[in-house]
C-alpha cells in the first residue's frame, strides 16, 4: 500500500521560511502524483500543490502560488514544500497525499498524518 510520512515543522516568524519533506513507500512507478495540502485551524482541507507526474507539471492553489514551491525527487520516492515569506494564516497541518491536479482542491488519497507548522512571533 501507499504510505506517507511529513516532517520539517515547527515553530516559524513570519517572514520566515521552512522546508517540508515527504517520504513515501508503496509506490510502484513514477506516475503517482504527490500533493500537498493543508488544514488550519477552524478550516476545512485546501490543497495548496499538486505535483502531476503525466503533465510533468506542478500546480499551486492561487493563495500561495509564488511563494511556495513544490517539487519532488523520484528517485528518493520524496516530496519537498518550500514555503517562503510565511505569514500567520500559513499556520496549519500540512499532509501529502495522492492528488489529482483536475479534482477541486486536487482531490487526495493515501493522506499522511501531518507535520504542524505554526507562524508566530
Amino acid at each position: 500500500q501507499v504510505q506517507f510520512v511529513e516532517s520539517g515543522g515547527g515553530l516559524v516568524q513570519p517572514g520566515g521560511s521552512l522546508r517540508l519533506s515527504c517520504a513515501a513507500s508503496g509506490l510502484t512507478s513514477d506516475f503517482y502524483s504527490i500533493g500537498w495540502f493543508r488544514q488550519a485551524p477552524g478550516k476545512e482541507r485546501e490543497g495548496v500543490a499538486c505535483i502531476s507526474a503525466s503533465m510533468h507539471t506542478t500546480y499551486y492553489s492561487e493563495n500561495i502560488k509564488g511563494r511556495f514551491t513544490a517539487s519532488r525527487d523520484n528517485g528518493k520516492d520524496t516530496a519537498y514544500l518550500q514555503m517562503n515569506s510565511l505569514n500567520p494564516e500559513d499556520t496549519a497541518v500540512y499532509s501529502c497525499a495522492l492528488c489529482d491536479y483536475k479534482a477541486p482542491g486536487f482531490g487526495g488519497a493515501y493522506w499522511g498524518r501531518g507535520t504542524q507548522v505554526t507562524v508566530s512571533s
